[in-house]
């Protein structure tokens, strides 16, 4: 509101000393008299006592009373001009202390309505709704932090108004703020911008603290935060991410928008800054202390969860903290990024450390996959899950892996992957992995259950990598490289384990005793291998059912031409029948010790009910 008019002081200067001091004074004793008569309807002893905190119980900006609330700011713009005029051409008149006395009565009366305005209306100027508003109306610049006036008299224009509105949803809180901006603007033009402020960052300020209390933040020093244990500090760390979605996205951002739509440029960054700069620095207080947490695996995705936050909260951060005056949370927002990303490295470089050092010695059952295999890999499939964080974390790679690692050619791929440093890091993880897997595997005395044991933990490792986030970080040609080797390895596997038993299935002779004693070793060869194999586990039943089908291919069509072709049924030697051995083909790698019963000295004809209860 402005309330100094240079056309007519311009005027008023021109007359000689005697009509300025002539003009000044009707001029300051008509103003005090209309601005007496109309304030006293509304000023009254209770409502302008410094001492009184009590609100208006009929006030002027109450949705019946808005008319005169602009009469009642007219009225002091009109008197404040007076004055201002008086104390330019006659500061010795009699009338001015009467008028400057009747203000200081008025601004009284607009603090307690200023707050009225801000309490009666803290609903609708909660940060949740105020972070919902558009920041293009009548809100400075984020780039510049200027103020784009609406009209030149400093009350919304009705284009304004109407906008306002509509992204509110409602009449009452946008009458709020026009109340709220004619008020401030009346204050400050009348030199009692201290006051209006005042109000205005008490009562906001507190609405921040309560709200982020209600989160539950707490506020801690980084002393008392070094002294808690990591189980506690990695329960404040789920809460703080929570909570500073939340006060950056909404509180932080409500309150830079709120103060821009109310005040001036000046006087809109010195509020924002009052109400919220002590509370977001605490708030990345506790980020720069979770990077200085000592540096142990286990402790990496909590810390990758609060970077993330961050990375992601950076470019609304640097929009609502733009002021020259919050710079040092923007420094704070980023040193915890640069501190956080140097402890993420440290917690790699200690993972890659402890696969390397795993030292067990014992071999796994059966040849099944590894727990190593097992905790490594769901480790790396959630470190897949941080892919925009580690990438940005990750920014260089110099690991030494073969040129094939990621695609046949040689080449990079990138729709499949690439080679990425976060892409080269994981990769080498996985790589480290299963040099300890390949190491492990000469622990078995037996070449074939070792190559099971490659098989299972490759497989093993190749269906996380398909099946998780990792796919899309290595690509398609790392999951079709190492399909191949679980081939190779399988293909190892069982010209091993059932080479013999193969090469042992009987052959067409019209010798009887050449026959019998071909059915003899393939009975006792197929015996030997099931004994042995059924200890062995394959525990993907995929895989399993794959291996299952490998080995009937291989044995099945041999064997059953031999005992269809030659009236074999009823020699006392025959042990299996075709459907026998394919009973006990598919009741392989399941981990279960049983063997198949064998008699030596009767017959022994398995039954498909006997084949069954083996099972």
């Amino acid at each position: 509101m402005v309330l100094l008019k240079p056309s007519a002081l311009t005027k008023s200067s021109k007359l000689g000393p005697q009509q300025q001091q002539g003009f000044s004074e009707s001029l300051i004793g008509d103003s005090v008299e209309a601005a007496d008569a109309f304030i006293c309807q509304w000023v009254t002893p209770h409502l302008y006592d410094s001492s009184s905190s009590s609100c208006s119980l009929s006030s002027l900006f109450s949705a019946q009373n808005r008319l005169e609330g602009r009469r009642f700011l007219e009225v002091l713009g009109r008197l404040q001009y007076a004055i201002q005029s008086t104390v330019a051409m006659n500061p010795d008149s009699p009338k001015l202390a009467e008028g400057q006395d009747l203000m200081r009565k008025a601004m009284k009366h607009l603090e307690k309505e200023f707050y009225r305005v801000l309490k009666s209306n803290r609903r609708f100027l909660s940060p949740e709704s105020v972070s919902g508003w558009s920041s293009e109306s009548n809100t400075p610049s984020r780039s510049s932090g200027t103020t784009s006036h609406s009209s030149s008299d400093g009350e919304l224009d009705s284009e304004s108004s109407s906008e306002l509105g509509n992204n509110r949803g409602g009449g009452g809180n946008t009458d709020a703020i026009v109340d709220l901006k004619m008020i401030a603007n009346c204050m400050i033009s009348s030199g009692y911008e201290k006051d209006c402020v005042k109000i205005y960052k008490k009562f906001r300020k507190k609405i921040i603290v309560e709200a982020l209390s209600h989160l539950g933040f707490e506020k801690l020093t980084s002393t008392q935060m070094q002294k808690l244990e990591w189980e506690i500090l990695e329960k404040k760390i789920k809460i703080w991410v929570r909570v500073a979605r939340v006060a950056i996205n909404t509180l932080f951002n409500g309150e830079r928008i709120l103060s821009d739509h109310i005040f001036s440029s000046a006087v809109a960054e010195s509020c924002f800054v009052e109400i919220t700069l002590q509370s977001a620095l605490n708030l990345f207080i506790f980020s720069l202390t979770v990077a200085k947490s000592r540096k142990t695996a286990e402790k990496i995705f909590p810390t990758l969860d609060v970077y993330q936050t961050i990375l992601h909260l950076i470019p609304k951060i640097d929009q609502i903290f733009s002021y020259d005056s919050t710079t040092a949370v923007r420094l704070q927002a980023n040193e915890s990024l640069e501190k956080l990303s140097e402890s993420v490295n440290a917690m790699m470089t200690e993972f890659q450390s402890s696969i390397t050092k795993e030292s067990s010695k014992s071999a796994i059952s059966g040849g099944g996959v590894h727990q190593l295999t097992r905790y490594v890999m769901n480790f790396i499939v959630f470190l897949a899950d941080y892919s925009d964080s580690l990438a940005t974390i990750l920014k260089e790679s110099s690991l030494p892996l073969p040129e094939d690692y990621f695609s046949s050619s040689g080449e990079e791929n990138p729709g499949s992957g690439g080679r990425s440093p976060m892409a080269a890091r994981l990769a080498w993880l996985i790589l480290v992995l299963l040099c300890k897997v390949d190491a492990k595997s000469r622990l078995y005395n037996d070449s074939a259950l070792s190559y099971l044991f490659l098989a299972n933990n490759l497989h093993y490792v190749v269906t996380k990598v398909r099946t998780s986030n990792l796919r899309v970080v290595l690509g398609d040609d790392w999951v079709a490289n190492h399909e191949v080797k679980v081939s190779q390895y399988l293909e190892k596997y069982e010209k091993m384990a059932w080479g013999d038993v193969i090469t042992s299935i009987p052959r067409d002779s019209t010798a009887e005793t050449v026959r019998e004693e071909s059915l003899r070793r393939f009975n006792e060869a197929f015996e030997e291998a099931y004994k042995k194999h059924k200890t062995w586990v394959v525990p993907d039943p995929n895989l399993r059912g794959e291996i299952q089908a490998s080995v009937a291919r291989k044995l099945m069509p041999g064997y059953t031409g031999f005992y269809k072709k030659y009236p074999v049924g009823s020699c006392e030697i025959v042990r299996f029948t075709p459907e026998d051995l394919n009973n006990y083909i598919t009741d392989l790698y399941i981990g279960l010790e049983r063997s198949v019963p064998v008699s030596k000295t009767k017959k022994y004809m398995v039954s498909q009910s006997h084949a069954t209860d083996l099972k």
